[in-house]
């Protein structure tokens, strides 16, 4: 059992090990190497306006439930006009870049595994040494730089979004006054919330495109193999998120004084 158990951690270390080393390669090609314009094109095209309307449609609902909620508690204290001030403060700083990195990753870092886990078991990854091509200029870069440059601007919409429903339905539906709710959301809403909202989704945006790709291009043979790297790049993706947003909510409030 221990060796079982060590087995599966020395498993995981080396896992963690080889995506950090594909990160760092990623990175030294695309400072070296020349952009891909068309290849980027295509990848913000898939990766930032075909996720916008699942990102939307997220965060409206996000910030109208949000809104509901906390308009049902504050009311109790007779604290109805700052409601729209917890909807801001909450939707930039944490559940915008969160919610829309977790969906960006069920669409986009899904569809990345699928698509290099199938290019692995054809073998057309090999056939890219052969002519020359390293794999990671060709395939990794223009998907990583696509995904740091799309989501903070889904991430941003959703925000936006969120904060507008709640708005409407705050001021329409729960009856709060449309001037004290927007001042007191001005007014308690600092840019800090907005910059850690933004830094969170860069570094989402790296870790689910690094996942994804490393998934994709290390899957085994078959169908079987393609369809477990997608899962695992999905679950692994949105852990990873989940866990890192704690450590970067506790980083980035001590650093910008949010």
């Amino acid at each position: 059992m221990n060796g079982l158990a060590t087995h599966r951690v020395l498993g995981w270390l080396e896992g963690l090990g080889r995506i950090t080393l594909l990160g760092v390669e990623a990175a030294r090609s695309l400072i070296s190497q020349r952009v891909d314009w068309r290849g980027l094109t295509y990848q913000l095209y898939f990766i930032g306006v075909k996720s916008q309307s699942v990102v939307l449609i997220t965060g409206a609902f996000t910030g109208m439930v949000l809104c509901a909620q906390t308009y049902f508690q504050f009311h109790k204290v007779k604290m109805d006009t700052a409601t729209l001030a917890v909807v801001s403060v909450a939707m930039g700083s944490e559940l915008g870049p969160v919610l829309t990195a977790l969906m960006v990753a069920g669409r986009v870092g899904a569809a990345m595994a699928a698509e290099l886990g199938s290019m692995r078991v054809t073998e057309q990854i090999d056939a890219l040494r052969t002519l020359a091509t390293h794999p990671v200029d060709y395939l990794v870069v223009p998907r990583l730089s696509a995904t740091v440059l799309a989501l903070p601007l889904l991430t941003a919409e959703s925000i936006a979004v969120g904060i507008l429903a709640a708005y409407t339905v705050g001021t329409t539906l729960l009856g709060i006054d449309h001037a004290y709710a927007w001042h007191n959301m001005l007014k308690y809403t600092q840019p800090q919330h907005v910059v850690m909202g933004t830094i969170k989704a860069v570094v989402f945006a790296a870790v689910l495109a690094l996942i994804s790709c490393y998934k994709g291009m290390n899957c085994r043979e078959g169908a079987e193999g393609v369809g477990r790297a997608t899962t695992e790049a999905v679950v692994y993706s949105s852990i990873t998120i989940l866990i890192s947003n704690f450590f970067l909510t506790l980083f980035l409030t001590r650093l910008l004084g949010a």
